[in-house]
């Protein structure tokens, strides 16, 4: 009976379970970024065959959440510090189409999406469960990518803030650690209302503002919890790869950051 249910859930949706628990575990950074990700101990974990767990990590390596090395392992993907800069590029550029879009396009139907959305991630602030806020601020930022009726620029952004969003995690344990405050809830509630006041000027302005704000306090994160070596134009990543010249970090021990950077060297 029980190899019945194993062949049934490896044919059907057992692959999900794994997906599910991994994915929530690497964006919460519970498995830090070069963490070995081995089919058979994954197996064993899930008591399963190998064949779901193969399907999930596949899965996850789609949404770049997961690397497969040349020898076949699979690692959790590494953040790479030294693309921060154009990734901030690239999700300033989407972020303010989309919301520029909104305030041009949004119907009242959409005005209560967004609104209902940015209650959702108030609630998820109060609860301080930073994975739950992650979630809800891209829920809200899509609420806003949907009103704007364009379903490519849309898809291009709900990439990007998926991949930012073990980078908005640890952005949230630092805000939260300095106790200096969710700002992001003042410039969700801004950018609500230049959308319902069809100011397309403001609300460009607001989102441009919403990036900047994400990038300094990411880039002061990372010079307060690392006493040298992180440069944003250096090969320095998180979690695993490769460094240039005489790149490195040392974490100055504030305990809170469970991802620190390492070198090749290390």
């Amino acid at each position: 009976m029980e190899l019945e249910e194993e062949v049934k859930r490896a044919k059907g949706t057992g692959w999900k379970s794994v997906y599910d628990a991994l994915r929530t575990e690497i964006l919460s950074l519970e498995q830090p970024p070069g963490q070995l990700l081995d089919e058979t101990t994954l197996a064993e974990r899930f008591e399963m065959s190998r064949s779901p767990v193969r399907e999930a990590l596949i899965r996850l390596a789609g949404e770049d959440l997961v690397v497969t090395l040349p020898n076949r392992s699979t690692i959790v993907a590494p953040l790479e510090l030294s693309a921060f800069p154009k990734y901030v590029d690239a999700l300033d550029i989407a972020q303010r189409m989309n919301t520029r879009l909104a305030a041009e396009c949004r119907t009242e139907e959409d005005l209560k999406i967004i609104a209902r959305q940015q209650r959702r991630f108030e609630t998820a602030v109060k609860t301080g469960n930073h994975l739950a806020m992650s979630a809800a601020n891209k829920d809200f930022h899509m609420a806003i990518a949907h009103a704007g009726q364009n379903p490519y620029l849309a898809g291009f952004y709900e990439r990007l803030l998926d991949q930012g969003r073990r980078m908005m995690h640890m952005h949230f344990n630092f805000l939260e650690r300095t106790s200096e405050g969710y700002l992001l809830t003042d410039e969700h509630d801004e950018m609500l209302e230049a959308i319902r006041a069809r100011d397309v000027a403001k609300a460009d302005e607001l989102a441009h503002a919403h990036t900047r704000q994400f990038r300094d306090n990411f880039i002061d994160f990372m010079s307060k919890t690392y006493t040298k070596g992180v440069s944003l134009g250096q090969s320095t990543v998180l979690g695993h790869v490769t460094r240039r010249r005489d790149v490195t970090a040392e974490p100055k021990g504030t305990g809170d950051v469970k991802t620190p950077l390492r070198s090749a060297a290390s």
